[in-house]
């Protein structure tokens, strides 16, 4: 089972990206937030959990070991499969996740491509409790650039300048310089403003 790869991303998509190790291109799919940490071109380090199918074996990456590890435990529910988990990554920082389940936050759960009202309160009430043990933050060794805040508010600005029709490389760039100018304290709104005028120069 192939547990992580390292090598150079070769190209980004929505949902998936291309990593070079050694001559041999691996697809990853992956969530928003996890693809805003890598760049095109550059070396990266890619977690991965390995889905062996019957016609195919289909690999899924991450950035971290937090967002794997809740992929792993998102997956556990009947009704979650590997493309909404990811779909739930993307939608929700691991932080904000956790707060939705304890919460018993529906709607930020629903905001999730693929997740009904139905499918939030299972996951609500299967996870609650199981949450709480759950990791919150990067783990050492992640493949994470500046524009991947541990707080999720760089990837969040990332995807919100792809969302604009800009590049992922270009976008991430753009989030890079803006949070080394303002600082890993600065607000969503701002950030997405200054990575807008960076993108404009």
């Amino acid at each position: 089972m192939i547990a992580r790869l390292t090598g150079r991303v070769e190209l980004l998509g929505a949902d998936r990206c291309l990593v070079d190790v050694h001559g041999v291109g691996y697809l990853v799919f992956a969530s928003t937030r996890t693809l805003a940490a890598l760049a095109d071109g550059a070396e990266a380090i890619v977690l991965i959990e390995t889905e062996v199918r019957e016609d195919a074996i289909v690999l899924f990456g991450f950035a971290d070991a937090a967002e794997r590890d809740w992929f792993r435990l998102l997956t556990t529910v009947q009704g979650v499969g590997a493309k909404v988990a990811l779909s739930i990554l993307s939608a929700l920082s691991v932080r904000d996740l956790a707060g939705a389940l304890a919460g018993g936050d529906r709607a930020s759960l629903t905001r999730a491509a693929g997740v009904g009202a139905k499918l939030a309160l299972r996951l609500i009430s299967e996870l609650r409790e199981r949450s709480g043990a759950m990791p919150m933050g990067a783990a050492a060794g992640a493949a994470a650039s500046p524009a991947s805040a541990g707080d999720g508010v760089g990837a969040d600005a990332v995807s919100a300048l792809v969302n604009l029709g800009y590049r992922r490389a270009e976008a991430a760039t753009a989030v890079e310089r803006a949070t080394e100018r303002l600082g890993e304290a600065a607000a969503l709104a701002t950030l997405i403003r200054e990575g807008l005028r960076e993108l404009a120069r």
